[in-house]
């Protein structure tokens, strides 16, 4: 939500991103797919139990992530396939690492971790889900944004605990928990937005 909020003030900072790495001749979609590969990157140092350098890759993935859209402004190419394929690599990004946690052996706490990780993907996909499906229904006319925590917040939180990992485990545990209900309380958000959309068309056509 705070990073939502203050996406003009990196606005800049995206131009010059864009100015620089349209010129090594890659089109913004194979930017976009190439976030992959840091991504498995991270994942063979999650399961090596590397986390600083999976940490690290998390970061180069997040990066590229940022180049893709940056170019296509620069370049003039944004496009609806552009944005589509950088949705579906976004939720490849965050399901890949959360499969590989469940391999890591990390701690319990009050239910088994891999009901956390899963509670966690699961309101990842919803939060982005809850705002698709309100826009293919036709629910609203606007696209449904914010919440507790968008995708940039979840990945910060998500490095941050990776990182902590390095130290003890239950660090990352804890972070996960806490990823679990908030990101679920985000989904849950997005709905009642398009919830309430929907009735105060109701409402106005009633009129």
């Amino acid at each position: 939500m705070v990073l939502y909020r203050k996406r003009e003030m990196f606005s800049d900072l995206s131009i010059k991103i864009g100015m620089v790495f349209s010129k090594f001749g890659l089109s913004p979609n194979h930017w976009t797919l190439l976030v992959v590969l840091p991504t498995l990157a991270s994942l063979y140092f999650i399961l090596d139990k590397q986390f600083l350098v999976a940490a690290g890759f998390l970061v180069v993935a997040a990066f590229i992530d940022l180049i893709d859209g940056s170019v296509a402004r620069v370049m003039g190419k944004t496009t609806k396939l552009g944005a589509y394929l950088d949705t579906i690599m976004d939720r490849y990004v965050e399901a890949i690492i959360l499969v590989g946690l469940l391999f890591v052996g990390l701690p319990d706490f009050y239910l088994p971790i891999t009901v956390w990780i899963f509670l966690f993907l699961l309101g990842s996909m919803m939060t982005t889900y809850a705002k698709a499906a309100a826009k293919e229904k036709e629910l609203t006319d606007k696209e449904i944004t914010g919440g507790l925590l968008e995708r940039g917040e979840r990945l910060i939180i998500l490095f941050a605990g990776i990182l902590l990992a390095h130290f003890r485990l239950s660090y990352l545990t804890y972070i996960i928990v806490a990823l679990a209900i908030l990101t679920n309380v985000t989904a849950l958000q997005r709905i009642k937005i398009a919830v309430d959309s929907a009735r105060n068309a109701s409402r106005l056509k009633a009129k």
